[in-house]
């Protein structure tokens, strides 16, 4: 099973970097596998060490995804790591093991603190719709145009049906984003 998570990781000269994972929790540890490359995999080998975040806000999702910096951390656990300042928990992780892979090595990760800070309200369905369509912006280099519009009607149904103030916005970041790809494709096209 995959959980849709927020991982911060610093560089060694502490630069914070906030990006969405899904991750597996198997025999107690923590599997991340970015794509190379990728910050947080750079991150992650150099200091060792990630903080997996736990949040209802899916804006910090669409954040992520579309390049907004809106999000405050807070220094945590020893070295290089820091959590959201707004979560409802995290994990610090330590890295315990690599498996190398030319696309998507595989990081293994320890839990070495956790802390949860509010409590879990329940799910909603513009919460889920906004994740998936952030995993949808994150490949709008792999699908097609067609494939993309579709999911977004569909997804729009919950949006329309179920979503508050922090939903409405992240959604609209995320369909910036979307109606800018698809303006370049088009532009591209033309030219």
């Amino acid at each position: 099973m995959i959980y849709e998570t927020i991982i911060t990781t610093c560089s060694p000269e502490g630069e914070v970097h906030i990006a969405p994972f899904g991750i597996q929790w198997q025999a107690g540890r923590v599997l991340i596998m970015p794509y190379q490359p990728s910050t947080t995999l750079n991150n992650i080998l150099q200091t060792k060490s990630a903080v997996l975040n736990l949040t209802d806000d899916v804006r910090v999702f669409a954040a992520a995804i579309a390049r907004k910096k809106m999000f405050s951390t807070l220094p945590v656990g020893h070295g290089h790591s820091v959590r959201l300042s707004d979560c409802l928990a995290h994990h610090v992780l330590s890295l315990d093991t690599v498996e190398p892979d030319e696309n998507r090595p595989k990081l293994w990760m320890k839990v070495v603190e956790s802390q949860t800070h509010a409590p879990f309200m329940g799910f909603n369905r513009a919460q889920a719709a906004v994740v998936e369509l952030a995993v949808l912006v994150s490949r709008l280099h792999l699908l097609p145009a067609e494939k993309i519009t579709q999911e977004m009607q569909y997804l729009q149904i919950a949006i329309d049906k179920t979503a508050g103030p922090n939903e409405l916005e992240a959604w609209q970041w995320l369909v910036d984003c979307v109606n800018n790809h698809q303006a370049q494709q088009t532009g591209m096209q033309q030219a």
